[in-house]
């Protein structure tokens, strides 16, 4: 940027706050349940407990990140929240976004949280990006972790959107200042305020509750001959991850990865079809192609480590792609910089290989969206040439009413 100067854009104490609601408390609640234990109306009395924790410290439900100054090209700036049910109940998690002032303009909030995630993680040249990676906690100290990330790549590839938040964010920021040596009884507006709140509530059996047994990454043991759950390993019983990213009470199906460690057919890019009839031949479970999107939805849960790399850009994490058609939009402009997806295989061990999978998708015309592993810490999604040797696995899509 031409004030490539890295102008600093100031946050103060109260630049991202995480407002939690009432409903998660780090105190003792307790909450009755009624049921017939015994022949004479009982009431059983389980506790609720839910408990904030950063490292090992409990903190309070107002959760306060505060960032000194942000700017282009600075290190990513990351919060971990651990989010812990000690109480007798299950939890259903959720979080979303009242509302994002940017240089003391308020974001439209009309079209909803989702959106302004959305736009928040992609629409600027800095980048915040929020994550839950499981929507649920169960009794008994399980937990889920809440994910924060705020970046600001030093290229974004586009010089005059880079100068014009620069300079936008030092006029404000200069303009809050001398509003303060002028009265110093002003306290100066932070450049950037987020308010989201975040909710612990009772886990009920409804159609849109989180499925507690098909969570992102879940081992499930699969009959491809049988079309049903299998305890033992086999021929036809597979070792599978689920991949879907939100699985709730009301679907009736769940996607499921089978283990990369098979034995699945192998060849170029235009034999996909063919491959893919053969990698399935025999069996008689209902299955698709894998897709780039199903992997991106899946790694970019990761607001740290899952990352864009281009050519001529500054690395940037991949983000939220869950609004809209975001996620064809994060492929096509990766396609546009030469780019990959990379991702931790410590966070996503089901998708680690040392072999090629091909997606069903083609990158550009002489390449196609494969997976693979880059070495002892990274794997990638990435267009390999159409004439490379690359296996095939299907996606189960596997019947609920099989798995029980």
């Amino acid at each position: 940027m031409d004030a490539k100067k890295r102008i600093y854009l100031k946050l103060n104490l109260v630049s991202l706050f995480f407002i939690a609601v009432s409903l998660i408390s780090v105190t003792l609640a307790w909450f009755a349940y009624s049921g017939l234990a015994k022949v004479d109306t009982e009431i059983d009395v389980k506790t609720w407990y839910i408990e904030f924790q950063k490292g090992q410290e409990a903190v309070s439900n107002n959760i306060v990140i505060s960032l000194s100054d942000i700017s282009p090209g600075m290190d990513i700036v990351t919060e971990k929240v651990k989010i812990m049910n000690r109480g007798d109940s299950d939890a259903q998690l959720s979080y979303s976004i009242v509302s994002a002032t940017l240089m003391g303009t308020e974001l439209d909030s009309t079209n909803g949280s989702s959106y302004l995630e959305d736009k928040l993680s992609h629409d600027y040249p800095f980048h915040i990006n929020l994550s839950l990676n499981k929507s649920f906690a169960l009794s008994g100290d399980e937990y889920s972790e809440f994910n924060l990330s705020v970046s600001w790549p030093l290229d974004s590839g586009n010089d005059s959107f880079d100068s014009e938040w620069g300079t936008r964010a030092y006029q404000f920021q200069r303009a809050e200042q001398t509003h303060h040596s002028q009265d110093e009884s002003y306290v100066p507006k932070p450049s950037i305020k987020i308010i989201i709140s975040v909710k612990a509530e009772q886990l009920l059996t409804q159609n849109s509750s989180p499925d507690t047994d098909y969570e992102t990454g879940a081992l499930v043991l699969y009959d491809v001959v049988q079309n049903a759950k299998c305890d033992t390993l086999s021929g036809t019983c597979l070792r599978t991850h689920v991949i879907d990213t939100n699985n709730t009470k009301g679907d009736t199906t769940v996607s499921l990865l089978p283990d990369l460690y098979g034995t699945y057919s192998s060849g170029d890019f235009n034999s996909y079809n063919s491959l893919l009839a053969s990698a399935v031949s025999g069996w008689t479970v209902n299955t698709r192609a894998l897709t780039p999107d199903d992997l991106l939805k899946v790694i970019s849960k990761d607001v740290v480590n899952s990352i864009v790399i281009g050519d001529n850009v500054s690395n940037r994490i991949i983000g939220d792609v869950k609004y809209g058609t975001r996620s064809n939009n994060v492929r096509t402009w990766t396609v546009s910089k030469n780019g990959l997806f990379r991702f931790n295989n410590d966070v996503y061990p089901y998708l680690v290989t040392n072999k090629c999978y091909w997606t069903n998708t083609e990158y550009d015309t002489d390449r196609g969206f494969a997976l693979t592993k880059i070495d002892e810490d990274y794997s990638k999604v990435y267009g390999a040439a159409k004439n490379t040797s690359c296996s095939v696995v299907p996606v189960i899509v596997a019947s609920k009413s099989n798995l029980q």
